[in-house]
């Protein structure tokens, strides 16, 4: 396995569960310093056209008290190139659920021009903020009220 000396993670954490935790301690064990992106309120919006159910600041509490984090900062964009010209990282980390996306291709081959790697890491199956909200949902619709 590759040593690299910063790696970089980004994502919403919203709802932060087991799947989150393993990528965060995986990235970690590919860097001697881990920095891990929060994406904003206001970016999640625009991307997913949604709120997300825990605001931004303490979704950003919670990733900065897990061991594996060094550092914790919240993102305003997805352009990876913006946060490596902000963090200087030697490679960034993503689920491998995304492998073979398009746009995380062209990533991929943007930042190996400037000597980044890209490194694939196992997605947990099963769980997801999405399906969380949903399961909550069902639970909730099928609460009477008091």
């Amino acid at each position: 396995m590759k040593k690299y000396k910063i790696g970089y993670t980004q994502g919403t954490y919203d709802m932060f569960h087991i799947g989150h935790l393993n990528l965060i301690n995986h990235a970690k064990e590919y860097c001697d310093y881990l920095i891990v992106g929060v994406n904003s309120d206001k970016l999640v919006r625009s991307y997913k056209q949604k709120s997300p159910v825990i605001i931004e600041s303490e979704r950003a509490e919670i990733v900065r008290n897990i061991k594996a984090v060094d550092e914790c900062v919240i993102t305003t964009t997805l352009d990876k190139l913006d946060a490596l010209e902000k963090y200087h990282f030697d490679a960034i980390f993503i689920g491998d659920d995304w492998k073979g996306n398009p746009r995380w291709e062209q990533t991929k081959e943007e930042l190996a021009k400037h000597g980044v790697d890209l490194v694939f890491l196992p997605h947990t199956d099963g769980i997801s903020s999405t399906k969380l909200t949903e399961v909550l949902k069902h639970v909730l619709d099928d609460t009477p009220n008091a």
